[in-house]
């Protein structure tokens, strides 16, 4: 039986699992936009995903470990979706995704504030978000005196669209 991988190299993995066009948007929204569920990350996608696109991912992430599904109780056909240790460890890489696309590409103020506050935060930050992450998806408890790190982020953010609306205004 041949090796269903181009390499053994751990970029080369890597990408096998995360490298289309949409699995990390997905897992952004999960972890950035805390949306859980399907309408949620459909609705609320600033790319626009097609639902058709969006229900390929989510059995991939959760396939492959990323994600995993739990049944709503408020609704037997909604699944609630949770990022999984395996995706929590991506918040170092899409902080540094987050950096160089800030130095290199011209982002939009709103949606790079976060990339920003992360990038100034380090390694630090991420940690919390990190422990903030696990005790939203795993149900581990936040160690003592650990700011909010979501709610950081969040409240920039919001800050942000609302001082831009304000002058699409004026």
């Amino acid at each position: 039986m041949s090796d269903p991988h181009r390499s053994g190299c751990p970029i080369n993995l890597t990408l096998e699992v995360l490298g289309d066009r949409w699995s990390l948007i997905v897992i952004r929204d999960v972890m950035f936009g805390n949306r859980r569920h399907f309408r949620e990350l459909l609705q609320n996608s600033e790319e626009g995903i097609a639902s058709n696109i969006l229900t390929d991912r989510l059995k991939k992430l959760v396939g492959k470990g990323l994600l995993s599904r739990a049944d709503d109780p408020t609704h037997k056909q909604k699944g609630i979706y949770s990022l999984t240790e395996m995706s929590i460890d991506l918040v170092p890489l899409l902080a540094e995704m987050g950096a160089w696309g800030r130095k290199h590409l011209p982002v939009s103020e709103d949606l790079a504030i976060r990339a920003e506050l992360l990038e100034q935060g380090g390694r630090s930050l991420w940690q919390d978000f990190m422990a903030e992450l696990r005790a939203l998806h795993l149900g581990v408890p936040m160690p003592a005196d650990t700011p909010s790190a979501l709610a950081r982020l969040t409240e920039a953010y919001l800050e942000v669209r609302a001082r831009m609306d304000a002058a699409k205004g004026s």
